[in-house]
C-alpha cells in the first residue's frame, strides 16, 4: 500500500467493483487516513477525533511519512513472476503475554 501510495498508484489497491468516482475518492481518502494512522513516529499519527474529522470532511490531508511496519520486495533473478521476489524487512516485533497466577 505504501509503495503504491508514494508512486501515485493508490487506485490499484481499490476493488475494481468500485467504479463510481465518489466511492473511489472515499476509498482513496480512507487509505490516505489509514497511512497517517500507522506512521513510524507515534507523535506524527492523528488522534481519533482528527481521524473522524478527516474522514467526514473534504479538507486537505497532510502527506504521511513512512509507516512503522513496511515490507518491501526486491527482485531476485531476471524472471518477473511473483516467485522471483524476495521479501525482506528491517522491522522486528516482540510480543509478551502476561497471565495471572
Amino acid at each position: 500500500v505504501w509503495r503504491l501510495f508514494t508512486e501515485g498508484k493508490c487506485s490499484e489497491i481499490v476493488d475494481a467493483i468500485i467504479t463510481d468516482s465518489l466511492h473511489l475518492s472515499e476509498a482513496l481518502r480512507s487509505i490516505h487516513v489509514g497511512l497517517l494512522c500507522v506512521q513510524l513516529c507515534p507523535d506524527d499519527r492523528p488522534n481519533m477525533s482528527s481521524v473522524v474529522l478527516m474522514l467526514s470532511s473534504e479538507s486537505a490531508l497532510p502527506q504521511p511519512n513512512m509507516p512503522g511496519f513496511f515490507t518491501s520486495k526486491s527482485m531476485v533473478g531476471d524472471s518477473s513472476s511473483s516467485s522471483s521476489y524476495k521479501q525482506y524487512t528491517n522491522n522486528g516485533m516482540t510480543l509478551s503475554v502476561m497471565s495471572a497466577r
